[in-house]
């Protein structure tokens, strides 16, 4: 994923605050060779504190081989994004239609170690995790590896746990255009109001207030 400076996040809580409230994406695995990358769509739960994300999948899933072969994968996580026109982009001194049309997106790539989750006890413990994260209001009974109703379910499953190797963030908002330029497209997506354009307009005030710049120079 290539990541301008003017794209980058303005620091680590952009993307964590970010990856907190975006939970579902796509683990990429290797293949046998000759064969394409696997794409495994999944909720998961990140956590920062342990740099590491949990998840599970059925155990008859074909992603398993490939991750005992090759334990290294990407988690990918794309949201918030939405299309925007030429004519939005166009520059102060251009016409309308020398604009260039380009997507506007928010996107976190983990690079992980993956570790396969067998142990019945550390699986409910695994389970009980995510069940934290998607449900902190409870409602569902305690997932025990000796008790029902999970206990019976559990050798189903197998657990994973992603560990965090290195993050790469990306938020895509015009941050290369002039403040009037970002401002006009700002004014155009709530006038549009389609899928996507009110947390891409959020996206680019909120960037434009912590200081973007129309050069591509880093954030302070």
């Amino acid at each position: 994923m290539l990541i301008h400076p003017w794209d980058a996040p303005t620091d680590d809580a952009e993307w964590q605050q970010w990856l907190a409230t975006h939970d579902f994406g796509q683990l990429a695995a290797n293949g046998a060779p000759g064969e394409p990358p696997m794409l495994q769509p999944l909720h998961f739960a990140y956590d920062p504190s342990r740099r590491e994300a949990v998840t599970h999948l059925a155990r008859p899933n074909p992603l398993w081989s490939a991750l005992e072969e090759r334990p290294t994968v990407l988690l990918s996580v794309v949201d918030d994004y939405t299309f925007i026109p030429g004519p939005w982009q166009a520059a102060e001194d251009q016409p309308p239609e020398h604009g260039v049309p380009t997507s506007f997106y928010a996107a976190v790539q983990l690079t992980c170690t993956a570790h396969v989750v067998d142990d019945p006890e550390a699986k409910a413990a695994l389970l009980h995790r995510q069940l934290g994260h998607f449900q902190p209001d409870g409602g569902s009974a305690p997932v025990a590896a000796d008790a029902a109703p999970y206990g019976r379910l559990l050798p189903g499953i197998r657990g994973l746990r992603l560990e965090v190797r290195e993050v790469r963030a990306k938020f895509k908002y015009g941050g290369k255009r002039s403040e009037a330029v970002q401002h006009r497209i700002s004014e155009r997506l709530t006038e549009r109001d389609g899928p996507g354009d009110a947390a891409a307009r959020t996206h680019q005030q909120r960037r434009l207030a912590a200081g973007g710049t129309a050069t591509g120079a880093p954030r302070s």
